[in-house]
Order: structure tokens, then sequence, then C-alpha cells
């Protein structure tokens, strides 16, 4: 068994982190000061780059390359900032997997070569009031009225809601009850019907629009429904996948952290020496680094597992859960370590910090993924729901 990388996986990490470095930091600023999501133009200059579709197929604009490559790009853009890594994830591990997977040759062809072209932007839509962690409890429905397909319903927490330009959003297809009757469609921002609330406002993930979505009788062409009811499984299969780019994304902020607090702590000094020099911080130093070290092979583990496909349950929500508790501590740590300056905003420790939190949260809760985990172990899914009593 190799951990190590190839040498054209190596030269494809280092000239990306030469750009990140280079040219990503100011736009990142302004994005982090404005909470706005990047626009056309740097989505365009990571397409002239290659880095948007690292791992979808060529022939629909990709690169062609594999999933642990895509992990590579978005780690070192992540590491700038999430804002500014968020069209590469979605075009790598977001919902660009499900359509690539489950969609029609038509839909691959119409929507797949503008994702790689930055052209637009494609977000999912899973969440809604009432249906967060329950997800087959969601109400929004596609039902056939007077010969046409008709959405109706609400969602809540998309990221990329009202920036990106399609959505593809789960519903309820028939009424068969829990997952059977859930599937997904592809939804045109624009369309007469589909409006949005106002934009929601974070602890975190500034220059990641969010905010509410309302379809009222919005009008769906066939040839947009990704998959029909009972297509809730391979939903979710696609999902794993995206469970290993917030996976990333934990694991960058977490390193960024790391790094930024390992230089600080030796140039830092306090009682005449540097602060690496007390034991009690090189106790610290050293916990951060078992737990990066820890949450890379998990991602790596998960990712290149799925090269053939896509990521077991298991393994996706092994690393995605390790990764987001290991963000939590590390920029928790790398905040304590440098204390006043660590709180400060004139310091990237503070925003490190608060972006880390939102991804214990995002795709699925931390203690979801333990469900996940347990269940991979026996084998079987658990029944969270409250049974009612006779006669109650």
């Amino acid at each position: 068994m190799d951990f190590s990388l190839t040498d054209e996986q190596r030269a494809l990490q280092q000239s990306v982190q030469r750009f990140a470095r280079r040219e990503l930091p100011e736009i990142a600023a302004d994005i982090e000061r404005g909470d706005k999501p990047p626009g056309q133009e740097l989505r365009r200059r990571f397409a002239e780059l290659g880095y948007l579709g690292v791992n979808l197929p060529e022939e629909y604009g990709g690169s062609g390359l594999s999933h642990l490559d895509a992990v590579l790009v978005l780690e070192e853009i992540a590491s700038i900032s999430i804002a500014v890594a968020f069209p590469v994830f979605e075009s790598c591990f977001g919902p660009t997997l499900a359509i690539a997977h489950f969609g029609s040759e038509e839909l691959r062809r119409r929507l797949l070569p503008a994702v790689c072209s930055g052209e637009i932007v494609v977000a999912v839509s899973m969440s809604e009031p009432d249906a967060g962690s329950a997800l087959t409890d969601l109400g929004t429905s596609l039902r056939e009225k007077n010969g046409k397909l008709v959405l109706d319903g609400a969602k809540r927490w998309c990221s990329g809601a009202g920036h990106a330009d399609f959505y593809l959003v789960y519903c309820r297809m028939s009424d068969e009850p829990g997952a059977r009757g859930i599937g997904a469609a592809i939804v045109r921002k624009g369309a007469p019907g589909f409006s949005f609330g106002k934009p929601d406002r974070h602890l975190g993930f500034r220059g990641v629009g969010s905010a509410d979505m309302h379809f009222d009788e919005v009008e769906i062409d066939p040839a947009d429904v990704l998959v029909g009811a009972g297509g809730f499984r391979k939903l979710m299969e696609a999902f794993d996948l995206e469970r290993c780019g917030n996976t990333t994304m934990s694991l960058a902020v977490a390193q960024s952290a790391f790094d930024f607090v390992l230089d600080y702590c030796q140039q830092r000094e306090q009682f005449g020496k540097p602060l690496v020099d007390f034991q009690a911080v090189q106790i610290h130093l050293a916990e951060m680094k078992m737990k990066l070290d820890a949450a890379r092979l998990l991602l790596y583990r998960a990712v290149t597992g799925a090269e053939s496909g896509l990521p077991s349950l298991a393994d996706s929500s092994i690393a995605k859960c390790f990764a987001n508790e290991a963000v939590r501590e590390v920029t928790g740590k790398a905040m304590q370590l440098m204390g006043g300056y660590g709180y400060s905003r004139e310091f990237p420790i503070e925003q490190k910090l608060r972006d880390g939190l939102g991804w214990g949260i995002a795709g699925g809760a931390i203690d979801i993924q333990k469900i996940n985990i347990a269940s991979a172990l026996v084998g079987r899914r658990f029944n969270q729901r409250r049974e009612v009593m006779p006669g109650a």
C-alpha cells in the first residue's frame, strides 16, 4: 500500500499552490469583507487553468482526472478561502457528480460543459424548514397537473441560493412514503414561480450565498428530471462523494490554520524565548499535526476507493466526521496558542475558526455521520422516528 503522491500529482499540487498564494488572497479578503460570492471572472480563470470539473470526463469539458486529483486542487485553493474555493467544490464534488452519474446524455451535455467553462454554477437543494437530518420528510413535490409537471414547496440552507444558475432540487414525486417517493429535478434560476427569500447571514461562510427558496407551481420540463421517484438511494450515493469535498474543505481550513500558527510559535517570544520552546506548546502542535495527518489519510482512502464509481457510505462518513471534528479542534488550539492575536480580525485564525465550525453542520451534521457509521457496522439503517403508542 503506497500513501505517496505520484510525480504528476505533486506537480499539480505545487502549481495550484503557487497560483492560489499569488492570485487569490486579495480576492478572498474582498469577498470576506463584502460577503459576496466570487464572480464569473474568477470562475473563468479557474476554467482556464482546468480547476473546474477536474474529475469530470473530458467529453463533458472536465479534465478527466481522478477524485484524488480534484481533492489536491480543492485543498490548495480552500487553504486561502472556502469562498473562493466554492466554485471548484461545486464543480468537482457537488451536484455535477450526480448529473454525471445519473443524468441523461442530453442533460449532461447541456449543463456539464457550461459548469467546466465557468459559465454557470449548479447548486444542490435538499433541506427544508422541517426536513434537515430527517431528509425523507421533505414536502416539496413535483406532480403532474393539467398535463404538466409542476414543482411546489420551499427549501432552506441551500449553499449558492440566489447566486447559482441552476439547482438540483430533491422533491417528492409520488405518494410512496419516505425515500421511495423521492427523486430530483433541475430548476433554472428565473423560472416563473421560483423565488428567493432574504440572504442568510452566518457566523462564517461569508461569500457562500444562502437563502430560502420558494416554488409556486414552477413548470419543469420532463427532460430536467434527473431521477424519478425511488431514486433517493442514487442521489445519496452521489452525495457520499460530496462528503469528500466537505472533508477537503475542513482539512484545508485546519491545515492552513496549523501552518500559520506553527510559524507564529517560532517567531513569537514570551519570557525571553520562542513559544515553540515551551513543552505545553509542543504538545498542542503535535496533537494538531496528528489530527491533520489522520484526516488526510481517511480522506484519501475514501476518494481512492471511489475511483471506480462512488465512495462507500462508511468511508465518506468516517472521513467527513473526523475532519469536521479535527478542524474545530485545530482552529481552536491555534486561537488559544495565539492568545489575543488569534481573536483579532487582523489575523486569519478567527475567520478559519468561524469557517471551520460550519463544515460540521453543512452536508450532514457530525452526529448524523456517526449514525451512518454505526449503520454500516451492523449492515442496516436505524429508525430514528418516534413510534406512536396505540391509543396515543
